[in-house]
Protein backbone atom coordinates (compact mmCIF):
# COMPACT_ATOMS: atom_id res chain seq x y z
CA UNK A 1 0.00 0.00 0.00
CA UNK A 2 2.70 2.21 0.99
CA UNK A 3 4.67 1.94 -2.32
CA UNK A 4 1.41 2.05 -4.30
CA UNK A 5 0.99 5.33 -2.95
CA UNK A 6 4.27 6.74 -3.40
CA UNK A 7 3.85 5.66 -7.58
CA UNK A 8 0.77 7.51 -7.53
CA UNK A 9 1.71 10.21 -6.27
CA UNK A 10 4.65 10.64 -8.77
CA UNK A 11 2.26 9.90 -11.64
CA UNK A 12 0.35 13.30 -10.25
CA UNK A 13 3.75 14.98 -10.19
CA UNK A 14 5.13 14.81 -13.76
CA UNK A 15 1.28 15.35 -15.19
CA UNK A 16 1.81 18.86 -13.49
CA UNK A 17 5.73 19.43 -14.66
CA UNK A 18 4.26 18.12 -17.91
CA UNK A 19 1.30 20.97 -18.23
CA UNK A 20 3.46 23.48 -17.13
CA UNK A 21 6.24 22.96 -19.08
CA UNK A 22 3.74 22.89 -22.44
CA UNK A 23 2.30 26.26 -20.63
CA UNK A 24 5.23 28.16 -20.80
CA UNK A 25 6.80 26.66 -23.83
CA UNK A 26 3.52 27.47 -25.83
CA UNK A 27 4.28 30.85 -24.30
CA UNK A 28 8.04 31.19 -25.63
CA UNK A 29 6.95 30.21 -29.12
CA UNK A 30 4.08 32.27 -29.73
CA UNK A 31 6.28 35.09 -28.34
CA UNK A 32 3.91 35.86 -25.47
CA UNK A 33 7.68 35.77 -23.89
CA UNK A 34 10.01 37.26 -26.36
CA UNK A 35 13.92 36.40 -26.26
CA UNK A 36 15.59 37.54 -23.01
CA UNK A 37 12.35 38.32 -20.73
CA UNK A 38 12.86 37.63 -17.35
CA UNK A 39 11.18 34.51 -15.64
CA UNK A 40 10.12 34.86 -12.80
CA UNK A 41 9.12 31.59 -11.25
CA UNK A 42 7.06 32.39 -8.32
CA UNK A 43 4.82 34.63 -11.36
CA UNK A 44 4.43 31.22 -13.20
CA UNK A 45 3.14 29.02 -10.20
CA UNK A 46 0.71 32.04 -9.14
CA UNK A 47 -0.37 31.81 -12.60
CA UNK A 48 -0.76 28.72 -13.49
CA UNK A 49 -1.82 27.88 -10.21
CA UNK A 50 0.66 24.97 -9.47
CA UNK A 51 3.57 25.11 -6.53
CA UNK A 52 7.11 26.17 -7.25
CA UNK A 53 8.40 22.32 -7.77
CA UNK A 54 6.62 21.22 -11.15
CA UNK A 55 7.77 25.13 -12.62
CA UNK A 56 11.20 24.38 -11.72
CA UNK A 57 11.28 20.92 -13.23
CA UNK A 58 9.55 22.64 -16.25
CA UNK A 59 12.42 25.30 -15.99
CA UNK A 60 15.14 22.46 -16.51
CA UNK A 61 13.23 20.80 -19.67
CA UNK A 62 13.07 23.81 -20.83
CA UNK A 63 16.92 24.58 -20.28
CA UNK A 64 17.59 21.08 -22.19
CA UNK A 65 16.17 22.11 -24.67
CA UNK A 66 17.48 25.21 -25.05
CA UNK A 67 14.60 27.25 -25.16
CA UNK A 68 15.48 29.39 -21.87
CA UNK A 69 18.83 29.97 -19.97
CA UNK A 70 19.84 29.56 -16.26
CA UNK A 71 21.74 31.90 -14.52
CA UNK A 72 22.62 31.12 -10.56
CA UNK A 73 22.70 35.10 -9.72
CA UNK A 74 21.26 36.95 -12.42
CA UNK A 75 18.08 34.62 -12.67
CA UNK A 76 16.20 32.90 -15.54
CA UNK A 77 15.89 34.18 -18.90
CA UNK A 78 14.03 33.22 -22.57
CA UNK A 79 17.15 32.30 -24.91
CA UNK A 80 18.39 34.59 -27.36
CA UNK A 81 19.91 33.39 -30.25
CA UNK A 82 23.84 34.57 -32.16
CA UNK A 83 23.38 34.86 -36.19
CA UNK A 84 26.47 32.39 -36.32
CA UNK A 85 24.04 29.82 -33.97
CA UNK A 86 21.25 30.53 -36.27
CA UNK A 87 23.32 29.52 -39.33
CA UNK A 88 24.83 26.22 -37.63
CA UNK A 89 21.52 25.22 -37.09
CA UNK A 90 19.77 25.64 -40.57
CA UNK A 91 22.93 23.89 -41.80
CA UNK A 92 22.64 21.14 -39.78
CA UNK A 93 18.89 20.62 -40.20
CA UNK A 94 20.11 20.57 -44.19
CA UNK A 95 22.15 17.96 -43.64
CA UNK A 96 19.82 15.86 -42.19
CA UNK A 97 16.60 16.23 -43.62
CA UNK A 98 18.91 15.67 -46.89
CA UNK A 99 20.32 12.33 -45.82
CA UNK A 100 16.98 11.35 -44.95
CA UNK A 101 16.04 12.24 -48.67
CA UNK A 102 18.24 10.05 -49.35
CA UNK A 103 17.88 6.80 -47.64
CA UNK A 104 13.58 7.48 -47.81
CA UNK A 105 11.68 4.94 -49.08
CA UNK A 106 8.11 6.40 -49.21
CA UNK A 107 5.04 4.34 -49.07
CA UNK A 108 1.46 5.09 -50.48
CA UNK A 109 0.32 6.41 -47.80
CA UNK A 110 3.04 8.73 -47.13
CA UNK A 111 2.71 10.50 -50.75
CA UNK A 112 -1.19 10.26 -49.95
CA UNK A 113 -0.18 12.36 -46.78
CA UNK A 114 2.26 14.87 -48.16
CA UNK A 115 -0.12 15.82 -50.99
CA UNK A 116 -3.01 16.80 -48.51
CA UNK A 117 -0.31 18.45 -46.27
CA UNK A 118 0.89 20.87 -49.44
CA UNK A 119 -3.49 20.94 -49.97
CA UNK A 120 -3.47 22.45 -46.78
CA UNK A 121 -0.66 24.95 -46.98
CA UNK A 122 -2.26 26.43 -50.45
CA UNK A 123 -5.08 27.71 -48.32
CA UNK A 124 -5.54 31.22 -47.60
CA UNK A 125 -4.06 32.43 -44.01
CA UNK A 126 -4.51 35.34 -42.58
CA UNK A 127 -3.94 35.29 -39.02
CA UNK A 128 -1.23 34.18 -36.35
CA UNK A 129 -4.09 31.02 -35.39
CA UNK A 130 -3.95 30.14 -39.27
CA UNK A 131 -0.84 30.91 -39.60
CA UNK A 132 0.06 27.98 -37.25
CA UNK A 133 -2.40 25.59 -39.20
CA UNK A 134 0.12 26.25 -42.27
CA UNK A 135 3.59 25.62 -39.81
CA UNK A 136 2.00 22.70 -38.63
CA UNK A 137 1.36 21.16 -42.20
CA UNK A 138 4.47 22.47 -43.28
CA UNK A 139 6.68 20.51 -39.92
CA UNK A 140 4.92 16.99 -40.60
CA UNK A 141 5.85 17.07 -44.12
CA UNK A 142 8.99 17.59 -43.57
CA UNK A 143 8.93 14.79 -40.89
CA UNK A 144 7.66 12.61 -43.34
CA UNK A 145 10.43 12.82 -45.15
CA UNK A 146 12.71 12.07 -41.54
CA UNK A 147 10.68 9.16 -40.80
CA UNK A 148 10.84 7.46 -44.18
CA UNK A 149 14.97 7.19 -43.74
CA UNK A 150 13.84 4.41 -41.20
CA UNK A 151 17.01 5.68 -39.20
CA UNK A 152 16.02 6.19 -35.81
CA UNK A 153 18.73 8.08 -34.80
CA UNK A 154 18.57 10.49 -37.56
CA UNK A 155 14.83 10.91 -36.06
CA UNK A 156 16.03 11.85 -32.40
CA UNK A 157 18.68 14.54 -33.82
CA UNK A 158 16.07 15.56 -36.18
CA UNK A 159 13.98 16.16 -33.40
CA UNK A 160 15.96 17.30 -31.13
CA UNK A 161 16.83 20.22 -33.54
CA UNK A 162 13.29 21.24 -33.82
CA UNK A 163 13.83 23.64 -30.41
CA UNK A 164 16.49 25.70 -31.80
CA UNK A 165 14.93 26.00 -35.00
CA UNK A 166 12.20 27.32 -33.42
CA UNK A 167 14.54 29.71 -31.47
CA UNK A 168 15.56 31.27 -34.55
CA UNK A 169 11.97 31.37 -36.16
CA UNK A 170 11.46 34.13 -33.00
CA UNK A 171 14.46 35.91 -33.85
CA UNK A 172 12.70 37.65 -36.63
CA UNK A 173 11.70 41.04 -36.92
CA UNK A 174 9.01 41.78 -39.08
CA UNK A 175 5.82 40.11 -39.65
CA UNK A 176 5.27 40.01 -42.97
CA UNK A 177 5.18 36.29 -43.47
CA UNK A 178 2.38 36.62 -46.17
CA UNK A 179 4.62 37.90 -48.41
CA UNK A 180 6.69 34.71 -48.43
CA UNK A 181 4.15 32.12 -49.05
CA UNK A 182 4.16 32.02 -52.65
CA UNK A 183 7.81 31.38 -52.70
CA UNK A 184 7.03 28.73 -49.87
CA UNK A 185 4.53 27.46 -51.80
CA UNK A 186 6.51 26.70 -54.71
CA UNK A 187 9.09 25.06 -52.85
CA UNK A 188 6.89 22.77 -50.88
CA UNK A 189 5.05 21.73 -54.26
CA UNK A 190 9.05 20.90 -55.64
CA UNK A 191 9.65 18.90 -52.36
CA UNK A 192 5.92 16.98 -52.82
CA UNK A 193 6.55 16.22 -56.33
CA UNK A 194 10.17 14.28 -55.89
CA UNK A 195 8.41 12.89 -52.88
CA UNK A 196 5.40 11.98 -55.05
CA UNK A 197 7.44 10.50 -57.82
CA UNK A 198 9.95 8.93 -55.33
CA UNK A 199 13.06 11.30 -57.57
CA UNK A 200 15.70 10.92 -54.54
CA UNK A 201 17.95 13.86 -56.70
CA UNK A 202 15.05 15.93 -57.04
CA UNK A 203 13.90 15.76 -53.86
CA UNK A 204 17.47 16.13 -52.18
CA UNK A 205 18.31 19.40 -54.12
CA UNK A 206 14.66 20.67 -53.79
CA UNK A 207 15.10 20.29 -49.88
CA UNK A 208 18.28 22.09 -50.28
CA UNK A 209 17.34 25.14 -51.74
CA UNK A 210 14.15 25.43 -49.61
CA UNK A 211 16.07 24.74 -46.40
CA UNK A 212 18.70 27.87 -47.26
CA UNK A 213 16.60 30.13 -48.60
CA UNK A 214 14.78 29.72 -45.62
CA UNK A 215 18.25 30.55 -43.45
CA UNK A 216 18.92 33.60 -45.72
CA UNK A 217 15.47 34.68 -45.11
CA UNK A 218 15.76 34.64 -41.38
CA UNK A 219 19.34 36.01 -41.72
CA UNK A 220 18.02 38.86 -43.27
CA UNK A 221 15.59 39.42 -40.31
CA UNK A 222 17.44 38.82 -37.21
CA UNK A 223 18.30 41.67 -35.08
CA UNK A 224 21.55 43.51 -36.23
CA UNK A 225 23.46 42.95 -32.59
CA UNK A 226 22.83 39.08 -32.72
Amino acid sequence: MGTDGISLGKIERRRAVDDVHQAIREAILDRRFPPRTRLNVEELALQLGVSLTPVRSAIQLLAAEGLVDVHSRSGTFVASISRRELEETFDIRCALECLAAEKAVFTDKDIERARKLFASMLKLRKNDSQRKIHDQANFELHEIIIRASGNQRLADMYESLQAHIAMCRLHRMDESWHSRLPQEQKEHQEIVEAIEKRDTKALVKALRSHILRAKDALLAQIEPDE
